[in-house]
């Protein structure tokens, strides 16, 4: 059986069926530290004065290869960290995945472009960059330069001074005889045979969409969508401090770029994908685990045989307590029939004596008079017969003797004073008794009471049975509304910006003020009154719970609600199991609980569960920003309706416009979800006419054809005038530029 067939089968309560454990959890990339690369001379060697050195000089890898490679040679990220160590006295500089191989120069780092950006801003950075690129290629430049052609890329619409800087670098610094600059898409698309079309770009920083014809950009009628993958693992970190923000871990940047790039894609219906996401049947399937470092509690395990001796142990302590146990109840029977064997003696030896010598024996064994002896032997006479009747199970039922007062109808002139005390005696006994029977009385009325209103409401019950569960429907609501605003106050008195909290502090403040009336002298007493006055404990109560606590407070409305439940569950054919708090409240019917932790329960206590990281909704919300900006709080239009506004009114004049509608081109990273070209191109064919003919194509790799597409275009003869060369560089300045089909210089 699959898996998400399980959820089909329900289990008699009606509740959702708990999922068997997950059959694969991910877990979170290391820095990506890749070791030493040597230096690779032999490209260097294969190279002449002609050769070009072509750098992608993208904002998440800067590649670099010879214009005659087939793959770049050197893909690094465009980091760089220099510290000092002065126990060494050296400085050391880290370059590209290199500074996460120490945690000094992890913490030192430095990017080229401002985060989120595609524009240089740190040239430093960037000399440290060429000059790692320039060695790890084997350029020597021994005679001050590097003696070679340099094709760089660069974004649509490079600043000018950023260009102009980046010139001045690489001729005057490195002493480049010729550089060239193209736009890194318009080479992708030139790389896979595109003459025609809209090249959408999505890439790290941004996403572009430029038209061409006759392979010249229309730059003019490009636009820039301010989302690429760096803004879609920042939305991912969001969603998950939003969605954990209580997470024992720390997700950093390259891991959330690898989450997003691992395991998201593109919803072919977002709408309704989203609406169906958290449903039971198949969760466990769209839910993805991810697992972050712990360290789980030691706990240790001991062996059956440890179990076993501990268990006889346990039985041999307990076999033990009993045995003292019985020894000690009859030693005490023992006691106790001595005593009574005392006292039945001490009542025949009063038979023969005076009156006088029998208040002398009563008074040395501790009683008044003799009905207090005779309490005493009928006291012990009753606990020995229970005792001997315990072991064996057999204890008789007590009879309630009622008790006399005989001093209580004679007169006090006619007692003498130790019959006065023995009838005020009687009197507080009479008192105690009578209280006991108006007690049992009134507790024989309120069982009677009850038997009553059972049986009218039996009666009720079966003459109207809608309307009878309707009022326990409406109390049963009644009591849960008191459980939600108990838990709801409990909630905000554990935030101290709520209004229950301020409402106590305003209440701690007030009685903190009142300051005593008197100063208070030396060794006499306070003057504080606090407590004298029933209203002080009602801002106790307050103080203590937030609201006056009265009788409701302390009723156990779960036992209340379970009642109510059980009666409905017995008389109401429409109220069923699934109907129950309990079942309402359980996590297979819980959409947050879904939402948190997927369709599988989860323990609070365990390390491993509270590491945990679930992607659910998070896989289809982050990709589906490019065609929805305003999910993520952007205000600019998606893709699709960017593409159609090119397609159908900026170029609505254009007589190669339906050749550009037949050649939809996608490139750059963010381009690689699952079913990114299917949902653009089903969405562009709904905004479309009918009849027009639609097609979208993916580049044979959206990330390495923008370098491979400017090394070819530098291997080629033809390209060599659109070069800038030192000479004309010197003589026109830093701002000069050439126009060519790759480029940023065609006209705006």
């Amino acid at each position: 059986m699959a898996p998400s067939a399980t959820a089909d089968i329900a289990l008699p309560s009606g509740r959702n069926s708990p999922k068997p454990p997950p059959a694969k959890i991910w877990s979170v990339s290391e820095p990506p530290f890749e070791g030493y690369k040597p230096v690779d001379t032999e490209g260097y060697a294969r190279s002449n004065r002609e050769t070009a050195i072509v750098i992608d000089n993208g904002s998440s890898a800067v590649r670099a290869g010879w214009s005659f490679d087939k793959n770049p040679r050197l893909s690094l990220r465009p980091l760089v960290a220099k510290y000092r160590d002065r126990k060494l006295a050296r400085t050391f500089t880290f370059v590209g995945s290199d500074v996460f191989s120490d945690g000094t120069a992890r913490g030192q780092s430095k990017n080229v472009y401002e985060p989120g950006s595609n524009i240089v801003n740190n040239w430093d950075v960037m000399e440290g960059l060429l000059d790692y690129c320039f060695i790890k290629l084997g350029v020597d430049g021994k005679n001050g330069s590097i003696d070679r052609p340099i094709v760089m890329t660069e974004p649509v619409a490079n600043l000018g001074y950023t260009r102009k800087t980046m010139s001045e670098i690489l001729f005057e610094c490195y002493g480049a005889p010729s550089v060239a600059y193209g736009i890194d898409s318009l080479f992708s698309y030139s790389y896979n045979g595109g003459k025609t079309g809209l090249v959408v770009d999505s890439s790290y920083t941004s996403t572009h969409l430029i038209p061409v014809v006759n392979s010249k950009a229309l730059l003019s009628q490009s636009t820039r969508l301010n989302w690429g993958r760096f803004q879609g693992a920042e939305y991912l970190l969001k969603l998950l401090r939003l969605k954990y923000p209580s997470f024992p871990g720390k997700v950093s940047d390259p891991q959330a770029e690898d989450l997003v790039r691992d395991h998201c894609y593109v919803s072919q219906n977002y709408e309704e994908e989203l609406s169906k996401y958290l449903e039971w049947t198949g969760l466990e399937d769209r839910d993805r685990i991810v697992q972050f470092p712990y360290v789980e509690q030691v706990v240790v395990q001991k062996t059956e045989e440890e179990l076993a001796a501990a268990a006889e142990k346990r039985k041999e302590s307990g076999r033990r307590l009993q045995a003292q146990a019985a020894k000690m109840r009859l030693e005490k029977l023992k006691r106790k029939e001595e005593e009574f064997e005392y006292y039945q003696q001490l009542q025949t030896q009063l038979q023969d004596v005076t009156k006088k010598e029998a208040k002398r024996i009563l008074e040395s064994n501790d009683f008044d008079d003799e009905s207090q002896l005779e309490k005493k032997v009928r006291e012990l006479e009753k606990s020995i017969r229970k005792a001997r009747n315990k072991d064996v199970g057999d204890v008789e039922e007590e009879v309630q003797e009622e008790p006399t007062f005989p001093l209580l109808d004679r007169p006090d002139e006619e007692l003498d004073e130790e019959e006065l005390k023995q009838k005020r005696q009687q009197r507080l006994m009479k008192s105690n008794y009578e209280a006991r029977l108006r007690a049992k009385a009134e507790k024989e009325r309120e069982k009677a009471r009850l038997a009553e209103e059972q049986r009218l409401d039996d009666e009720r019950r079966e003459q109207d049975l809608e309307g009878w569960s309707e009022e326990r429907r409406t109390a049963r609501q009644a009591i849960i509304q008191k459980i939600k605003d108990r838990d709801r106050l409990k909630a905000e008195l554990g935030n101290r910006k709520s209004l229950a909290n301020q409402m106590r502090m305003k209440s701690i403040a007030t009685l903190a003020s009142d300051a005593p009336t008197k100063k208070r002298r030396r060794g006499g007493a306070d003057d504080d009154t606090f407590g004298a006055d029933d209203a002080d404990w009602g801002v106790y109560r307050t103080i203590a719970t937030g609201e006056q606590s009265d009788d409701e407070e302390e009723e156990d409305l779960g036992k209340a609600l379970k009642d109510i439940e059980a009666q409905l569950l017995q008389h109401d054919p429409t109220f069923t199991e699934e109907s129950t708090r309990e079942a309402q409240t359980d996590w297979t019917k819980s959409l947050l609980h879904a939402f948190l932790h997927g369709p599988y329960p989860f323990d609070p206590e365990s390390q491993k569960e509270a590491h945990q990281l679930h992607l659910n909704v998070e896989r289809i919300r982050v990709p589906e920003v490019v065609f929805q900006p305003s999910i993520a709080g952007l205000d600019q239009a998606g893709i699709v309706e960017i593409a159609s506004n090119i397609l159908t009114e900026r170029l609505a004049d254009n007589r190669h416009r339906d050749d550009v509608f037949k050649d939809i081109f996608l490139t750059g990273g963010n381009t690689l979800f699952q079913g990114f070209e299917e949902r653009l191109a089903s969405e562009l064919r709904a905004v479309l006419p009918a009849e027009q003919e639609l097609v979208v194509r993916k580049a044979d790799d959206a990330v390495l054809d923008a370098w491979r597409g400017a090394a070819k275009w530098a291997g080629k003869k033809e390209n060599r005038t659109n070069f800038i060369t030192r000479a004309e560089f010197m003589e026109k300045g830093g701002d000069y530029i050439k126009e060519h089909d790759a480029g940023n210089g065609m006209s705006f």
